[in-house]
């Protein structure tokens, strides 16, 4: 990971899209659907065909409220929408109908964990606007699909108060939390659902004027913002320090960049368009948003549990440790799924300790979670419980677990009963002399626990589980190796 010279600080602030799930279009009929064939999904206002008029989607209003009540933010009784011009063939009418002037939500706060600790993150704005079509490039042609064009987005614009890679991409995970957990979208990096706008500067420590900054468009993943951020600041600091002798201004100039995963750095796209050359005006054709009192307290009362504060519950009520919850949290499929399992097994923290390190880590390499993998929450209970009672022990579970990754809805209970090598040890004798056997093996580790060093107890147990093949109950191994070494003279 990179780390920024002590002499700098660096300064980012996110501009999150994300496209909100309603059943039709931002100002048409037209459905709002991912994966249909091209150019299905529209009308004559998705197109921009001449005397088309759009008509507000209440419900993409009121996901908006909801996400600023979330936040605890600000909601505009009045609001408006304006016009962006920019000529590109994704956008068939040459301009985006947004909020420039008189956004929805203004202010709010984000808290996101880092390194364990809660950090609040300051959101400026929150507007409703309309998504543009998409290109597609094809060996000998290009085309556009009009199908996301008009369909609706928020856009969260942060300040500018992020000081690391690791902080916004914990920033940009809490929202996207958010966002599951009142259902305004499903946040699917990999189609387009939420997309980052990265802008990144840097200045010497101690300073306090925003130098000029580069944006980095279009993150469609949190690791990959977080390698696209580390790159950008070494270039900015290598440019500043390379070219000390020259003003900042001329140095680094407000430019759009984008990620190139292959090379691993920035690439400049084009200058920084300003404000003015969008030349934004009252949209004509849209009448003002006007919320009353009582709307705005309907959604704030009507709020589902928020991911943190799931995340105090988890804490408080079933004793998981902060950061534990705090990881289980951030995916609302994953909490959901957790509770599931919890019907079926009281043990909370084992539980969380399959799903969050065990099974995360097992299915790493695929891309999927446990629940895209259809592993019930039914199994991974009756996993744990069967540690729990000591019908199988933890290394034994272990392999268990491969099999279920390797079987997707094969019962665990099935999976033992089959295999007579995953039953445990029961015959303590047989323990015994297996224990008596490390303890003649391994006199230096007796001698070395005595002499008040715990790990070579550690050493001891598994050795004998080694032996076991993992089968002997842990607790009785811990009992007679401290019964034994205490008699030994």
């Amino acid at each position: 990971m990179t780390h920024t010279p002590k002499e700098w600080e660096t300064i980012i602030g996110l501009e999150i899209h994300c496209e909100l799930n309603t059943k039709s279009k931002l100002f048409s009929v037209a459905p709002n659907h991912f994966g249909d064939e091209p150019n299905t999904n529209i009308t004559e206002v998705c197109t921009g065909q001449p005397g088309a008029l759009p008509v507000l989607n209440k419900e993409a209003v009121r996901k908006a409220v909801q996400f600023g009540c979330a936040i605890g933010a600000k909601i505009a009784k009045y609001s408006r929408f304006d016009r962006k011009s920019y000529f590109y063939p994704d956008s068939p009418r040459n301009f985006q109908i947004t909020q420039f002037e008189e956004p929805i939500v203004i202010g709010g706060t984000v808290i996101a964990e880092i390194d364990g600790e809660e950090k609040q993150f300051a959101v400026d704005h929150v507007h409703l606007e309309d998504d543009a079509g998409m290109l597609k490039h094809f060996p000998t042609f290009a085309g556009v699909d009009y199908n996301r064009a008009g369909v609706p987005l928020i856009e969260i614009v942060s300040e500018p108060c992020m000081r690391s890679a690791r902080e916004a991409v914990a920033y940009a995970g809490a929202i996207k939390a958010i966002l599951q957990y009142i259902d305004a979208s499903d946040c699917n990096m990999e189609e387009g659902s939420l997309r980052i706008d990265v802008n990144v500067s840097v200045r010497p420590k101690g300073t306090t004027e925003l130098r000029s900054k580069i944006e980095i468009k279009n993150m469609n993943s949190f690791s990959f913002m977080e390698m696209a951020i580390n790159s950008e600041v070494d270039r900015q600091i290598k440019e500043y320090t390379r070219n000390s002798d020259k003003h900042h201004s001329e140095i680094i100039t407000q430019a759009t960049y984008r990620w190139d995963p292959d090379k691993k750095e920035t690439v400049l796209m084009r200058s920084k368009e300003q404000a003015e050359d969008y030349r934004y005006f009252p949209e004509p054709d849209l009448l003002p948003i006007i919320l009353t009192d009582a709307y705005i307290e309907e959604i704030l009362s009507s709020l589902p549990e928020l991911p943190l504060q799931r995340e105090r519950r988890y804490v408080r009520e079933l004793g998981l440790p902060a950061h534990n919850a705090f990881v289980l949290t951030m995916d609302k499929r994953i909490a959901d799924y957790f509770e599931e399992a919890l019907k079926i097994c009281q043990n909370a923290k084992l539980l969380c300790n399959w799903i969050t390190v065990e099974f995360s880590g097992r299915l790493k390499e695929t891309g999927k979670s446990l629940v895209d993998f259809n592993i019930p929450p039914v199994h991974l209970a009756k996993l744990v419980q069967m540690i729990d009672k000591g019908t199988i022990t933890g290394r034994i579970a272990k392999t268990v677990a491969d099999d279920m990754v390797a079987s997707p809805g094969k019962d665990p209970e099935l999976i033992v009963a089959e295999n007579p090598d995953y039953r445990p040890m029961n015959d303590q004798g047989a323990i015994e002399l297996i224990v008596d056997q490390v303890l003649a093996e391994n006199m230096q580790s007796v001698a070395d626990y005595k002499a008040g060093r715990d790990k070579a107890f550690a050493f001891l147990v598994g050795q004998v589980m080694k032996l076991t093949k993992g089968k002997a109950s842990p607790a009785v191994v811990n009992e007679l190796l401290n019964e034994k070494i205490k008699s030994m003279n």
